[in-house]
């Protein structure tokens, strides 16, 4: 399949602000019936996320405050990278470690997702984390998180009710259900 004839070419940019998290740009594009239009985009580091699974089939959720949407949620643990060249799975193992306290023996790559390619490049790295030993949490000073567990068929039905409202924690929660039902490992 040839989808060239969708590419949009880049004619110019700025940069409108410089956050902490996020960059944002503003670009001029060519599109593909040759009309030249505007695009405005975040530019963001990358992230992590992590489904740690006990061995008794029951995953370490996290609950947490977010501030832009004014609600407590249903999270996996998950962070940004440091540096975009950051080892993706070195960045899962501290968020994992910091945010709930619990290490892995064993790790399963799940590929990444962009949670929102319309206005942003942030692509997220899923895993499985398996083998778990519990440690201490190492919060930032600024993360204020309350860590659960609950059994992975039951986020399922959380996830398919509504109850879990965060993209990356439902399509994670979801394909690590699909991957354990088809890998028994």
């Amino acid at each position: 399949m040839n989808d060239n004839n969708l590419r949009e070419i880049k004619i110019d940019g700025s940069e409108v602000f410089s956050g902490k998290l996020l960059h944002v740009f503003h670009d001029t594009v060519k599109l593909p019936n040759d009309h030249i239009t505007g695009r405005d985009l975040i530019r963001h580091v990358g992230a992590v996320c992590v489904v740690p699974i006990t061995a008794d089939g029951s995953v370490i959720m996290e609950r947490q405050y977010r501030y832009p949407v004014d609600e407590i949620l249903w999270e996996i643990p998950a962070g940004k990278l440091d540096s975009k060249s950051e080892d993706k799975l070195e960045a899962a193992k501290r968020e994992l470690r910091e945010e709930t306290g619990y290490s892995a023996e064993k790790w399963i790559d799940l590929g990444f997702l962009y949670p929102t390619p319309a206005y942003s490049d942030e692509a997220i790295k899923i895993y499985i984390a398996k083998d778990l030993q519990k440690g201490e949490q190492d919060l930032d000073d600024d993360e204020f998180i309350n860590v659960e567990l609950i059994k992975l068929d039951k986020l399922v039905d959380m996830v398919m009710a509504g109850e879990i409202a965060d993209a990356k924690t439902q399509l994670a929660i979801l394909k690590a259900d699909k991957y354990l039902k088809n890998h028994l490992d």
